[in-house]
């Protein structure tokens, strides 16, 4: 049995891109502590360090982060931020590990002072920001009306909460995964849903890579803010094992973007964007989900 669940495992983790890498030390750290029988124990923690983003000589944001793909995260913040568009000419990525500081440069020259000038404060955890007119950029989004697979839907949950990632080593972090069909092909995790969102929009300006045909999954709530940055991206379906906020539900409804939360074992519920979806498989034959593969918010 042990042979063949590590067969699966290769399987599955030769489909990504890039994978989770739990074992990175730069990523966790071993801390002391006493649980609640009084017993000395050792676990590991998600690391957290600051990274400042400058576009061209500007400076535009300092981001709390786990410290993995710095430039991913620059470039996907600028990208959801409207400062950076697909056609937009990027001569150099600057990464300075010793001073935390990330510089992107364009052939343009770049000024964003009003647009900075207002900020709010989203839902993320680790404090989000999104600077200017929240919904600025979307008015001209017209997602495509790629179909959506439940069979598609419950192999990559399957897949997903199989892989090794930070979560299942130390916790208190999200993921969100870049998926095409029922493969899994870029994971993302940090402290906050929307660095993980972030990096997977800069791995796509990086790459170039389509985005018609392809899903976002999140281990996070579908809030506003995901939804924004999916359709930014231009991604049509957005999953995720957490639930809703309203304001997330009404924005996903407008830009008709198919949204699934709640995606638990055989379950899930779609609020958005239903004809898109396309149900190939009976739930009933769904296995249920194992509790060893169940994250938290499956329990809620």
């Amino acid at each position: 049995m042990m042979a063949e669940e590590g067969s699966d495992l290769a399987s599955v983790l030769a489909e990504y891109v890039i994978a989770p890498a739990p074992a990175d030390v730069r990523l966790t750290r071993a801390v002391q502590g006493i649980d609640h029988t009084g017993t000395a124990t050792e676990i590991s923690v998600v690391e957290e360090r600051p990274l400042t983003i400058y576009l061209n000589r500007q400076e535009i944001v300092t981001a709390m982060t786990i410290g993995d793909y710095p430039e991913y995260l620059a470039l996907g913040f600028l990208r959801n931020q409207g400062m950076l568009h697909p056609g937009d000419e990027i001569t150099a990525i600057d990464y300075d590990e010793e001073l935390e500081t990330v510089v992107v440069r364009t052939a343009v020259e770049t000024s964003y002072e009003d647009k900075l000038q207002k900020k709010t404060r989203t839902s993320g955890c680790a404090v989000g920001t999104v600077f200017g007119d929240m919904m600025e950029g979307l008015e001209g989004v017209v997602l495509p009306h790629t179909p959506v697979r439940s069979s598609w839907l419950y192999a990559l949950a399957h897949k997903i909460n199989r892989t090794p990632s930070l979560y299942l080593e130390a916790g208190a972090i999200h993921g969100t995964v870049l998926c095409q069909e029922d493969r899994p092909l870029v994971y993302m995790e940090d402290v906050g849903r929307h660095n993980a969102v972030d990096k997977i929009a800069g791995w796509i300006q990086s790459t170039g890579a389509e985005v018609s045909d392809k899903i976002l999954y999140t281990t996070g709530r579908l809030t506003s803010e995901m939804v924004i940055k999916t359709a930014m991206m231009g991604i049509p379906v957005l999953v995720s094992r957490s639930g809703f906020t309203a304001w997330g539900v009404e924005i996903a409804q407008e830009l008709g973007l198919t949204l699934i939360g709640r995606m638990r074992g055989q379950r899930f519920i779609c609020l958005s964007g239903e004809a898109r979806l396309i149900r190939d498989t009976d739930p009933a034959k769904v296995p249920v989900e194992a509790k060893a593969h169940r994250r938290k918010s499956a329990e809620r």
